[in-house]
């Protein structure tokens, strides 16, 4: 959990550093950026998140059964 927490804050960081850049300079990259950041972060937080579900869940029922 808290390694989602720190992504999410780093996320949130990186998407307003590169806003502001975007907003100082006008150069796209810096909204490509942003929008690669937001889909490797999107797509990070859903592997911890299945990550979480199979032990949560799926280990745990695995050891009542044995």
């Amino acid at each position: 959990m808290l390694i989602m927490r720190l992504m999410v804050v780093l996320l949130a960081l990186v998407l307003v550093l590169s806003g502001g850049m975007y907003i100082f300079t006008r150069d796209r990259r810096y909204l490509r950026f942003a929008w690669q950041t937001v889909r490797f972060t999107a797509l990070l937080l859903l592997l911890f998140g299945l990550l979480f579900v199979l032990e949560r869940y799926v280990l745990v029922g695995w050891r009542v059964f044995v």
